[in-house]
């Protein structure tokens, strides 16, 4: 299948590795939005100022303003994947950023309770399209052999969100007057507008293009991305693997509804959506939301608690580093059981130390609370955003990640809500029952998950075993580029695209981490084995 002829100047356009980046930092800013948004409230429902003008909220009036923001996000991430397949993934950043901008001036300027209320609501429809359509974008750009890295740097732009809005918290809480909160709210807007003016330059995703039939765009984004020349042999053979993928699709009459992605890609889903409830259920946001009330339960006071939840985020920053270089050389497993095991060990601990309550117990709870974060920023955090827009083919990718995405909402809600009631009532015992979840998550990442390290997207159908593309790959006899990869490519002949490596042959960490032996793992065929 023919490239489409498309101009060769690439004046006055970001091409090559700087545009990649670029689009990285773009990405990376649309989840340091929702970063900031999960962040900044945990600050300010403990400052005297706000308390005082919400007439010292309860518990559960606490757990709604700060939850509520999920129920908006809910609503949207599921409605997230019919839009973005209709109007394209630029076009959905678009709206969500300014949604989102809006939402933050309602929360700003509101003059009580329900007003708030709905500001939070508003704010979070703008982050449940963001958060949909961000990770689906990231990975339709992203070269297999850098998707993974790229998704990490992506999330620790989430996390610089969080800490920046727990310091801007913290400094704002030496304001004497409503500022003190109404300050940290604002910056939302200024956020929101940042990215609806960057979605206008950023390149639409060449997937979403191809698509749609929109060849010449798809094939110019593409060049763009491998150095601006539209001859270049990789982005020719991308293009025509993406084209015929959906050619393919379209001649089986594969349908695009929901319907048709549950029963067919009914595994995919479900793995999808399970990375997301368990980072929420794994305990995060009884963190990220009320780490200040955590370390007040645990005898720091007032703004001393808003100083050691900054400590914490600066920690957690840094713990998001190291997968921008691991995860595609450990993979996807590897950090995820080893990632919940350090977590399940900490959050027993922790409220192992809030059961003896010893004078030692405020710098205890302090150190596992960081190290827990530490442990979520390596691994429960950035993959289940990597993880589902890899494992859905194109055809419902934006359907299935959209599902994913209302998963973590759901569950984000339920934790956020639920958090402030059981703090009070079970009061210890929440910490070790998040470390229960971490033990499941362990369970089922081990003897479900597939690996997806370096596989193009193209091919995932063979990481899960499905026969129709192996069918179809036992007619092709071309040799195709991988996607983007200039180190590596596949060539598919008469035979199945993957091989077996033998467990025996596997180290003991490997065959400890690695997939269970009914399934093959993926691994391309190289030139040099013909």
């Amino acid at each position: 299948m023919e490239a489409p002829v498309v101009p060769s100047s690439s004046r006055g356009r970001l091409v090559g590795q700087p545009l990649l980046y670029a689009i990285s930092v773009f990405a990376s800013l649309g989840v340091f939005l929702f970063g900031y948004d999960q962040g900044v409230m945990s600050g300010v429902i403990t400052g005297p100022h706000f308390l005082k003008f919400f007439n010292e909220p309860n518990a559960v009036e606490v757990g709604t303003m700060v939850a509520v923001l999920e129920i908006g996000a809910f609503i949207t991430s599921v409605a997230a994947g019919r839009v973005g397949d209709t109007i394209g993934r630029r076009g959905t950043l678009f709206i969500g950023a300014l949604v989102f901008a809006l939402g933050g001036a309602i929360q700003t300027l509101t003059p009580g309770f329900w007003i708030m209320v709905i500001g939070r609501i508003i704010a979070g429809f703008g982050v449940g399209l963001l958060s949909t359509i961000v990770p689906i974008y990231q990975s339709e750009i992203s070269p297999p052999d850098h998707r993974g890295a790229l998704a990490c740097m992506e999330f620790t732009g989430n996390i610089f969100g969080y800490a920046s809005s727990v310091w801007i918290d913290y400094f704002c809480s030496f304001i004497d007057s409503d500022l003190s909160w109404r300050i940290p709210l604002s910056v939302q807007c200024i956020i929101g507008a940042l990215l609806a003016a960057g979605s206008l330059v950023m390149p639409e995703s060449p997937r979403w293009l191809i698509d749609t039939d929109k060849d010449a765009e798809g094939m110019r984004v593409l060049a763009d991305l491998h150095g601006g020349d539209p001859t270049d042999p990789i982005a020719v053979a991308e293009f025509q693997e993406i084209k015929e993928r959906v050619v393919f699709e379209r001649e089986q009459g594969e349908g695009r509804s929901y319907a048709v992605m549950w029963r067919k890609y009914k595994k995919r889903v479900l793995l999808a959506m399970s990375s997301q409830a368990f980072a929420q259920l794994n305990g995060i946001n009884v963190i990220s939301y009320y780490a200040p009330r955590v370390f007040e339960e645990a005898g720091w006071v007032g703004r001393d608690a808003i100083l050691m939840t900054g400590i914490n985020a600066i920690i957690y920053i840094l713990s998001t580093l190291p997968p921008w270089y691991l995860v595609d050389r450990w993979g996807r497993r590897f950090i995820l059981l080893t990632g919940a095991v350090v977590m399940g060990i900490a959050l027993g601990l922790t409220g192992w130390w809030m059961y003896i309550d010893v004078p030692e117990t405020p710098k205890a709870v302090v150190t596992c609370v960081i190290i827990y974060n530490a442990a979520f920023g390596y691994s429960w955090g950035p993959l289940p955003w990597l993880y589902p827009p890899e494992i859905m083919p194109l055809s419902v990718r934006a359907k299935g990640v959209s599902l994913s995405t209302a998963t973590n909402w759901a569950f984000n809600f339920l934790v956020g809500e639920m958090t402030p009631v059981l703090q009070e009532v079970i009061e210890w015992r929440l910490y070790p029952m998040h470390g229960f979840f971490c033990a499941c998550s362990f369970v089922v990442v081990y003897f479900l998950y597939p690996e997806t390290m370096g596989v193009p997207l193209e091919e995932m159908d063979a990481v899960f075993g499905e026969e129709e593309l192996e069918e179809r790959l036992e007619d092709e006899e071309s040799e195709r580029a991988s996607l983007v990869s200039r180190h590596s490519r596949t060539s598919r002949h008469s035979r199945s695209p993957t091989k077996i490596a033998s467990m025996s042959e596997r180290g003991f960490f490997s065959r400890l981490f690695g997939r269970s032996s009914h399934s093959a793992a993926y691994e391309p065929i190289h030139d040099g084995d013909e």
